[in-house]
């Protein structure tokens, strides 16, 4: 059975691991290298797992599959706008787990912690033509709203 919760200072580790999967992954993407930055796995880890950061909350969850870590969620909400507004920043289940719920509970998850930190919305990022990740979180109730065109210069 598939189960969303927060993570605990023993998941550190595993987070981290999967966390650097997640880059890796996105990494090799179209758009991945400009939206995986210079972060290490554990920096992004430490930062989700601190309870506040400049003024944020962020949030660390961890997916399990039959007692097994097997994902892991970032989230951060901050003020904006005169609102506040969740954002999920990573979303990741390992592919052999992928298919039965834990990416599902992980966003559940993370919505409704957001919620309850008054939230007004939620954000969540696909990278250009990850077909899957877009199809995931409309199914989960996210729309697009903003389509984010780059040009480098230099």
């Amino acid at each position: 059975m598939e189960l969303a919760r927060p993570a605990a200072d023993a998941d550190r580790a595993l987070c981290a691991g999967l966390v650097g999967d997640a880059l890796a992954q996105a990494g090799s993407m179209r758009g991945g290298p400009a939206l995986v930055g210079k972060a290490t796995p554990e920096e992004l880890v430490s930062r989700w797992a601190d309870e506040t950061r400049q003024g944020a909350h962020a949030g660390l969850f961890v997916g399990e599959f039959d007692g097994a870590v097997v994902g892991v969620l970032g989230v951060v909400v901050a003020d904006a706008e005169e609102q506040r507004r969740g954002r999920i920043e990573c979303c990741y289940v390992e592919a052999a787990a992928r298919g039965v719920g834990v990416g599902t509970s992980l966003m559940e998850a993370a919505v409704d912690w957001c919620a309850a930190a008054g939230c007004a919305e939620v954000d969540a990022l696909a990278l250009p033509g990850d077909r899957s990740t877009k199809q995931r979180l409309e199914a989960a109730g996210f729309t697009a709203r903003l389509l984010t065109l780059s040009r480098r210069l230099g």
